[in-house]
Order: structure tokens, then C-alpha cells, then sequence
């Protein structure tokens, strides 16, 4: 169940806690942008909790302490500039991702005006708003970090200051390239990245042929996975995914 309307869900398979990633309040009247939204971002491995409109949202303060809102403008009911400011009462510190449909000079400056860190104009691609939050979110220091030296998805763990993976809590001996494959599934757990991609990411040009990525994606298949729940899936065609499938999850 997508986190919604007041109601804060724990990413347990999530990669790292969100003491690490951050916590965020996403405001959104459209339920489908609204799920869009939340599940991208438990993706990511944040703490998320949805709200409808304004009201939910500064109900949901009681049960969830975010370190960043993300804020719809056009909400039912009170603004989502107004809100900014009564979310800002509650939590002087808090910072604030506006999302609007109305990408004219005046709607921008009115929403920066209004408090808010930055801003993103629908329609929307999720990337962008993945990175705007996390940019937002070193700005203002809330962003720990230590986010990128111990990543974890499910039971797996990679902390790269002591160059070691965990199992379940049992050590896996991995080779310098076989941790710089596994950061990389990890970063982007929930996300299917293609051969090139991760070709271009571990091996930085020094290889072109995407065999190197099959032969070393099956090294580390079978440390990471033999006689375990399989976390590394492929996607024929298309490359690899890190994520516990829906059968597995019940």
C-alpha cells in the first residue's frame, strides 16, 4: 500500500533508512501523480507520506516529521502557497518543492515569494524531480552525508568506507569492480538500467563491449544471490534491475 493521506509507510525493502535519505511530504490532489510521486520516491529509498490537500497534509505533521514537501499549488481548498506558509509554522526549517501547472515568470516568482526552495513545472519528468529535491535537500543540509557510503535494498548492504557487502548480515567477498557494479545496482534499485549504461558508469569508457557488463553481472549474481531470494533480475532486451519481485514480497 502506497503511504497516503496522512498515513506515514515504513520502506523496509528500501535501499538505506530514511534517516539517511530524508523524509518527504508529498501534497497532491491528482491520486494518480499523488502514487506516481510516493512510490518514485520509496523507489529512492525516502520515508514518504501523500496528502490530498492541505488539511491531511498538516494533519499528517502529528505522525510525520518531513525534512521536505513536495507541494502541489493548485490544491482544493487552501492553496498550496498558503500552505507552504502553514506547513513553515509548524516546521520553521522546512523545505519546499513546489509543483505547478502555470509556468509563467509571475507563477514562479509568486511560489518563491511564498517560501518555496525551487519549483518544478508540469507535466513533469521524475527525474527531474528526483534531482531537484536531493539538490534542494544538500542545500539545506538535510541530506546526510554518509547517503552514498552505505547503501542497502532488502537485506543487502554495501558500505564502501570498509569496501565490504553483507548478506543477510554474512560478508561477501567482492572484487574493486564487482563493488563498483553492486553501488550501481543499488543507487538505482527499482530502476531497469540498460548494459551500455552501467558499461559507461563502472568501467568510465575503459571497456566497449557490453560483455564485460553480462560476465560480471553473473559474477556477482551468483555471490549476491545463490541460495537466496534473487534481488538481480534481467530484463531481456533491455539490461538489469535490483528489486524483490511482488511474489516474493507476501
Amino acid at each position: 500500500m502506497i503511504a497516503d493521506d496522512g498515513e506515514t509507510r515504513a520502506a523496509g525493502f528500501a535501499r538505506e533508512t530514511a534517516e539517511t535519505r530524508g523524509c518527504v511530504l508529498v501534497v497532491e490532489d491528482d491520486p494518480n501523480i499523488r502514487e506516481l510521486l510516493t512510490a518514485s520516491l520509496e523507489l529512492a529509498g525516502y520515508g514518504v507520506c501523500g496528502s490530498r490537500d492541505a488539511d491531511a497534509a498538516l494533519g499528517a505533521l502529528a505522525r510525520f516529521t518531513p525534512d521536505i514537501a513536495v507541494v502541489d499549488i493548485m490544491l482544493p481548498g487552501r492553496s498550496g502557497l498558503d500552505l507552504v506558509a502553514d506547513l513553515r509554522g509548524v516546521l520553521p526549517g522546512l523545505a519546499v518543492l513546489l509543483l505547478t501547472a502555470r509556468g509563467s515568470a509571475e507563477d514562479r516568482v509568486a511560489g518563491l515569494r511564498a517560501g518555496a526552495d525551487d519549483y518544478v513545472t508540469k507535466p513533469f519528468s521524475l527525474d527531474e524531480v528526483l534531482l531537484r529535491l536531493q539538490a534542494i535537500l544538500r542545500r539545506t543540509g538535510h541530506q546526510a552525508q554518509a547517503e552514498e557510503a552505505h547503501l542497502r535494498y532488502a537485506d543487502l548492504e554495501l558500505c564502501e568506507d570498509a569496501h565490504e557487502a553483507r548478506r543477510g548480515g554474512t560478508p561477501i567477498p567482492l572484487s574493486r569492480t564487482e563493488l563498483a557494479l553492486l553501488r550501481y545496482l543499488l543507487t538505482n534499485a527499482g530502476r531497469i538500467v540498460s548494459k551500455p549504461q552501467i558499461l559507461d558508469r563502472v568501467w568510465g569508457g575503459g571497456a566497449d563491449d557490453t560483455r564485460v557488463v553480462e560476465t560480471y553481472v553473473s559474477y556477482l549474481r551468483r555471490k549476491i544471490d545463490t541460495g537466496r531470494i534473487p534481488l538481480i533480475h534481467t530484463v531481456w532486451g533491455v539490461g538489469y534491475t535490483l528489486r524483490i519481485s511482488a511474489q516474493e514480497r507476501r
